[in-house]
């Protein structure tokens, strides 16, 4: 469990507002606080897990005859973001009308049920079917979340960074974990591996239910007055753009693209292209160090932030994604360099990983506090997951194109153009008052 605790403001208890009269209710949101969002990350493995078995399950059967293609891999990818798109408004919209641990839970049966799919069926038809009932799963599962872990730290901008960091901690426990066990289950079960992720989705389902505290709904009659409400705030208008293009970055680079040039058979004169044809399950590994190495940054960022100015912390950020992706152009035409040039640039890029590892925590802490109303917060968060979704489908399909035609340097062109972009549109973000949580 995430080492998360939450200090009692008889001034300002968030436990008065959302929840039940009775004292043991008011206090088991604090309570379970830790709880909920380790339960995430437990999701978040089995959705790393599916993910990442998909591009070696696609690799494998490209390499035994299948005519299938990096822009397949990515389109594949784009689906389950399309279906989260179309989804989280709706299901931001319910998890302020309804008792959120339902809408949780429920996406995480989805989830098991679109992992199954995949299991029992080769066809391509239920390839698609499955990656959209994965993203309905999502849309279910994430507004209400950061929903609710907006109510739990409201008033304690210092708490809000390290609840936010630590949800973001869940995202790289999917990314590091789940690549592990995907390279391992795929290397024993093949693929009756998506069984096991399926189990894996009902487990974080129980765990869900059992620990998300209930409380009183806040909007039974209109919920749409609140999105009106939440389109109007200029801080989403303001931060969209900037999430679209970080957003990118996360499906050219997350998605099972990535797996796949890896481990696919290729021509190209590139050092990482292919690098793991013959043996996949290295994948995770590689994964497993690259996560560690965001979490060591998160974790240290989530000490920082409460000192710094948000947008500040935003900008030295996005700034370490251009030498990130300069240090992975030099390493990946390394190929005729010793050993020790090689590590060299390893340490170079991953010292910036430390950096730039920062943004999403600071990001959505500086959302959380510029919201200035108590009901429509399911409303706002589903609105940063479309803004998530539509910038992680845009980099999906940049990586099934880039990929294809210019194997992993295409990934890291695509980096460096919505990087720069991003950077344009943040400058644009106005500087908080310095009397708002987060400042």
């Amino acid at each position: 469990m995430l080492p998360l605790q939450i200090e009692k403001h008889p001034k300002n208890d968030l436990t008065s507002r959302t929840l039940g009269p009775s004292s043991a209710d008011r206090s088991r949101p604090n309570a379970n606080l830790a709880w909920v969002i380790s339960a995430h990350g437990l999701l978040r493995i089995a959705s790393g897990t599916s993910g990442i078995l998909i591009g070696l399950y696609l690799a494998s059967l490209n390499n035994h005859g299948a005519h299938l293609s990096a822009g397949l891999v990515g389109t594949l990818s784009a689906v389950s973001f399309a279906a989260e798109l179309f989804a989280s408004i709706p299901m931001g919209l319910a998890s302020d009308a309804m008792q959120p641990r339902l809408l949780m839970t429920a996406g995480a049966i989805i989830g098991a049920v679109a992992v199954f799919l995949f299991a029992v069926s080769g066809s391509t038809s239920i390839f698609f079917l499955s990656r959209l009932l994965e993203g309905i799963g999502a849309a279910a599962i994430v507004p209400a979340l950061l929903a609710y872990l907006t109510d739990a730290t409201d008033g304690r901008p210092a708490l809000r960074v390290k609840a936010m960091s630590y949800f973001e901690l869940t995202l790289l426990a999917g990314l590091a974990l789940g690549g592990v066990v995907a390279g391992q289950l795929f290397r024993v079960l093949h693929a009756g591996a998506f069984a096991i992720v399926a189990i894996a989705y009902l487990l974080c389902a129980v765990t869900l239910f059992i620990n998300i505290s209930g409380r009183t709904v806040r909007h039974l009659v209109n919920p749409l007055d609140d999105l009106k409400q939440v389109l109007q705030l200029p801080s989403i208008r303001h931060l969209a753009p900037v999430w679209l293009c970080v957003n990118s970055v996360v499906g050219l680079w997350l998605g099972p693209t990535l797996p796949f040039l890896l481990t696919e058979r290729s021509t190209k004169s590139q050092y990482l292209a292919g690098i793991y044809a013959s043996t996949p399950a290295s994948v995770g590994w590689l994964l497993l160090g690259y996560a560690i190495v965001f979490g060591i940054g998160v974790t240290a960022w989530s000490f920082i932030l409460p000192h710094i100015r948000l947008k500040t912390a935003m900008r030295i950020t996005l700034g370490a994604m251009l030498p990130v992706c300069a240090g992975f152009y030099l390493l990946n035409h390394s190929a005729h360099q010793p050993s020790p040039v090689r590590w060299t640039i390893g340490v170079f890029i991953a010292l910036l990983i430390l950096v730039e590892s920062g943004f999403t925590p600071a990001a959505l802490a500086w959302l959380a506090g510029t919201l200035p109303i108590q009901s429509g917060r399911g409303a706002a968060m589903g609105l940063y997951s479309v803004l998530l979704s539509v910038g992680a489908i845009i980099g999906s399909l940049l990586a099934g194109v880039l990929g294809q035609r210019y194997a992993i340097d295409g990934l890291l062109y695509g980096t460096v153009f919505v990087a720069i972009l991003a950077l344009i549109f943040l400058h644009w973000i106005p500087s908080p008052n310095p009397q708002d949580p987060g400042a």
